[in-house]
């Protein structure tokens, strides 16, 4: 479904001089042929009829133009699931449907509608893969206690993936990344994965995968790898939502988030810095990478987002530049710069990526929380899209007149919230997202200038 572009809104807003300097919109409401959906047959199923709806837009790329129609790639995230309270001192999610696989699929844009099509299911040689969080005790695990609808606890995957970008591999496949490991993986076009990398087990540790820095295993939980690119010359560079918590010290004070770049064929990794905009944010961790695009071999683009110190939303793309940023790895061996403000990043020589704003998607009228997936379609054109959460959240029910938030329960597991260890009546619900917070949304955005 196409909604009126925005482009005829800004005639209205910008005087005909300076019209020509605007960006143009175009906003596309993704649907599905045969109105696919997620099967939910759980406690909550009253609440959603029809299913849930998929949640493609974890990332998002451009594949070719069939005459008028523009294709793209997309990915879902682990799958359906909600926010519940904290299990002791761990962090719990509700996982709707627990059976869920992460799926590769096709957009296509044509005639004014934005459709999805063609999943397939990643897998590997023993199947499907799921979503779930894997077991404690392995690099890349979040700790997170799994929990079903009825808030019983789940088991966990060693196999389990939260895919959230997409880039072609240059062999009829694609690289994804995730935010579990993280982890970059390389599947082939009907979704199979082939090769897998992950931070690197040190002694004592252990790994799904390796090959990528150890340093990456001090991600934030739920903020790994969340987005990916193929640069020019075959290397893979993905970028860490947020800030790394190293010995959970520096989440909260480290002034950019990490790129990693890999190159496949021999393995080499380096990583770079990608300096936020740490004035912008009440703590350095409420920043949020939501994409990255190669431009060349040096400049890319990045989508920087999240809630500024008045809790109002962000979403803007920068282009940024790697060739003067240093490579941190050499760095790390000594002090992680993590720990450095920036007078001690100076005075170590280390120098972050230098970069450049070109669209506020504010100030264009998004009005999603984020932007998960972008891509180029030619030099001058952007596409975006955004990961409508499969449509559901997690709501109290008959809450305690004292504890009208979840944060002031626990969950023991086994179906119960409690309250200084006691069982309450209280439970979570399940229930649907409103508008436009589920729906997947499209923008395909022309710019005043080319980028290359």
């Amino acid at each position: 479904m196409k909604l009126k572009p925005f482009a005829l809104l800004l005639t209205a807003l910008f005087p005909l001089a300076s019209y020509a300097a605007q960006p143009q919109v175009e906003r596309y409401v993704v649907t599905f042929l045969q109105g696919d959906h997620v099967d939910y047959q759980g406690a909550y199923a009253a609440n959603f009829p029809n299913g849930l709806p998929i949640g493609v837009g974890s990332g998002l790329q451009f594949i070719r133009k069939e005459g008028n129609a523009l294709l793209f790639a997309t990915v879902t995230d682990r799958g359906p699931n909600a926010d519940s309270p904290k299990s002791g001192k761990k962090e719990s999610k509700i996982f709707a449907n627990p059976a869920f696989t992460p799926l590769l699929m096709t957009i296509r844009v044509a005639d004014g509608k934005a459709q999805a099509t063609d999943a397939h299911a990643l897998h590997d040689e023993n199947g499907p893969i799921s979503g779930l969080p894997l077991p404690e005790g392995l690099i890349g695990a979040t700790n997170e206690i799994a929990l079903g609808d009825t808030l019983q606890r789940l088991a966990s995957d060693k196999r389990g993936l939260d895919t959230e970008g997409i880039t072609p591999d240059g062999h009829g496949g694609y690289w994804l990344c995730d935010e579990y490991g993280p982890f970059i993986i390389n599947i082939d076009a009907n979704g199979k994965i082939l090769k897998k990398h992950g931070p690197q087990a040190e002694q004592g540790e252990q790994g799904v995968a390796g090959g990528l820095p150890n340093v990456l295993k001090w991600r934030q939980a739920n903020r790994g790898f969340e987005g990916i690119t193929r640069m020019p010359d075959g290397r893979i560079i993905a970028a860490v939502q947020s800030t790394l918590d190293i010995d959970g010290k520096t989440k909260n004070s480290a002034r950019f988030t990490r790129l990693v770049t890999l190159d496949p064929q021999t393995g080499k990794t380096a990583m770079y810095g990608y300096p936020i905009d740490v004035d912008a944010y009440k703590k350095a961790k409420d920043a949020k990478i939501g994409d990255i695009v190669a431009l060349d071999n040096n400049r890319l683009l990045i989508i920087e987002q999240g809630g500024d110190k008045n809790k109002v939303m962000r979403n803007l793309v920068y282009v940024v530049d790697l060739s003067q940023a240093s490579d941190l790895s050499a760095f790390d061996k000594d002090r992680a710069p993590e720990f450095d403000d920036a007078a001690q990043l100076e005075a170590r020589a280390i120098k972050l990526a230098e970069k450049k704003e070109i669209v506020d998607l504010r100030k264009l009228g998004w009005q999603q929380e984020k932007a998960e997936g972008m891509t180029l379609v030619d030099n001058q054109t952007l596409a975006l899209i955004n990961d409508n959460d499969f449509g559901l959240q997690a709501a109290l029910e008959n809450p305690d007149a004292d504890a009208k938030k979840a944060a002031a329960y626990e969950v023991d597991g086994k179906g119960h919230l409690t309250r200084d260890g006691k069982e309450v009546a209280t439970k979570i619900a399940l229930k649907p997202l409103e508008k436009p917070e589920s729906e997947s949304e499209l923008w395909i955005i022309k710019l005043p200038e080319s980028l290359k």
